[in-house]
């Protein structure tokens, strides 16, 4: 008998086999114990994108899903967040260099609100003005990138390099880099959440309105 049989029986639990969404061609990512199937939904599993594409030089860009469904044995997850290990971000880190990054927040095609870390390290040291100019590429590449494409397009185009090797083709005419890199990639709100934010807005800016009238 297997030790999960032994675990169910002795426990009630039943383990729950956890997928990829279809966008990582639903590779199977990890397992979770229950005792119900509701205690599983909520939940996230962390994994390498070098463990789902049995790639041992993408094992530094940790991947985030969250459990938002249960069939019998199986969970499944949506994709929340992309990151780069701390131990590869300091390895590109070389003395009498510069480093300059920026934290952007964008709403994608399809209405969800995403935040993007990209860094760039230059090959010397650059000046003020050159790191703010080279910031000023992330945000507005980033900011492009997102009124084109959707929430996954937007996450295939961090994970697969594209979004960073466009901010390194522009930005290096600035200063001379080193490298560009996407540092994390996160969902903050799906369209649902914004459309309740939006229309909470709404009701409070109503209540402003009425209480300017109610005052004159």
């Amino acid at each position: 008998m297997s030790e999960r049989s032994v675990t169910k029986q002795k426990s009630g639990k039943r383990w729950y086999t956890v997928f990829a969404p279809e966008q990582f061609d639903r590779a199977e990512i990890g397992s979770t114990i229950a005792e119900e199937p509701d205690q599983v939904i909520g939940r996230t599993i962390e994994t390498t994108l070098g463990d789902i594409n049995n790639d041992a030089g993408a094992n530094n860009t940790k991947l985030t899903f969250k459990i938002t469904d249960v069939g019998s044995d199986s969970a499944y997850t949506e994709f929340i967040k992309h990151e780069l290990t701390r131990d590869y971000l300091r390895s590109l880190v070389r003395r009498g260099a510069s480093k300059a990054a920026a934290t952007i927040t964008v709403v994608t095609t399809d209405d969800y609100r995403v935040k993007l870390q990209p860094v760039a390290f230059t090959t010397k040291k650059a000046d003020n003005s050159q790191e703010h100019a080279i910031r000023r590429v992330m945000i507005d590449l980033v900011k492009e990138a997102a009124e084109e494409r959707t929430f996954e397009e937007l996450a295939d185009s961090v994970i697969e390099g594209r979004l960073s090797s466009a901010i390194y083709g522009e930005a290096k005419t600035i200063y001379p880099l080193r490298r560009v890199e996407i540092q994390k990639y996160e969902l903050e709100a799906r369209p649902e959440e914004l459309a309740e934010e939006e229309a909470t807005a709404v009701d409070v800016d109503e209540e402003d309105v009425a209480d300017d009238v109610a005052d004159d």
